[in-house]
């Protein structure tokens, strides 16, 4: 099985990409550190008993004042830019693959449904994603999160989720539309099959190609989306690590010399989002090769 994995065409595009291994490459880096911070940070910073106020804007190690036991220097709580950037790794992966895997669920249920059966239910459905997509996707999640009292992060997964899942309900609806008019689902249910059944096994295999691009550019964009509500001040709150909400802590010192607090966290969140694009531009091309002859 490995072999013919190493041999497939999939595999001979990839490796004959070298954004598309650069953009792999950081992915994996990014996820390791993510799922293993609590074992590569120096310290747990939103651990009370690791916080020493005297650690109070420490600047990076290779600089006067520095101390490598704060590698990337320190913000204004005393705790480590480096482990905090890996904690907030954490965050910003776990609401980019929670709100994509919930919305594209909702999205291609709600589109499966309304482009087999039509009708009014069709209408329906199409009438609340065009009035939901009508709105900006920044706003109405901050609308939503303004609604709650207390918010976390899966506050904000919710409220990326309501204004999400629209993308995915009208792209699975048009290739259900396509895909539904096709001769073997029409002998399939010449031959008795049931509605779950031709919808599951028969559509929506063929009709997936699309959402697996979309899935994959969309990652970045709901990983900018919690970094900008963080960021503005409504998103994770202030217990729980985001490099959105570093950026925004650390612009209230940059013009007082201490770049690196806003340096790190802010190159850090690039490179994932452009690790992150790189992949789906290949696999964008490996879904779609017409596309990728036109380009």
């Amino acid at each position: 099985m490995i072999s013919s994995f190493k041999n497939s065409k999939h595999m001979n595009s990839f490796l004959r990409d070298p954004s598309a291994i650069i953009g792999a490459a950081l992915l994996i880096l990014f996820i390791f550190c993510a799922v293993f911070a609590p074992m590569l940070a120096p310290m747990d910073p939103y651990d009370l008993k690791n916080i020493d106020l005297a650690n109070f804007l420490f600047t990076p190690a290779w600089m006067d004042g520095g101390s490598w036991q704060f590698p990337l220097g320190t913000d204004d709580q005393g705790r480590g830019i480096l482990s905090t950037m890996l904690y907030g790794l954490r965050t910003s992966l776990l609401v980019g693959f929670s709100a994509v895997a919930i919305s594209s669920t909702i999205g291609i249920v709600m589109g499966l449904l309304g482009g087999y059966y039509g009708g009014i239910f069709d209408s329906i459905i199409m009438r609340v994603a065009d009035t939901v997509f009508s709105f900006s996707t920044t706003l109405l999640a901050i609308l939503l999160l303004g609604v709650f009292e207390s918010r976390n992060i899966w506050t904000v997964v919710f409220a990326i989720c309501i204004a999400g899942w629209v993308k995915y309900a009208r792209t699975i609806r048009g290739s259900v539309l396509e895909v539904k008019e096709n001769a073997y689902i029409t002998a399939a249910k010449a031959s008795g099959a049931k509605d779950f059944r031709i919808l599951f096994k028969h559509i929506l295999p063929n009709a997936m190609p699309p959402i697996l691009v979309l899935m994959a550019v969309d990652m970045a964009v709901v990983i900018m989306l919690e970094a900008t509500l963080s960021f503005l001040g409504v998103g994770t709150p202030i217990t729980e690590p985001s490099l959105g909400m570093m950026i925004a802590i650390g612009k209230n010192y940059v013009y007082a010399g201490m770049w690196w607090m806003v340096l790190f966290p802010g190159t850090t969140l690039v490179l994932l989002v452009v690790a992150i694009n790189l992949f789906s531009d290949w696999f964008r091309d490996e879904m779609n090769p017409k596309l990728a002859r036109q380009s």
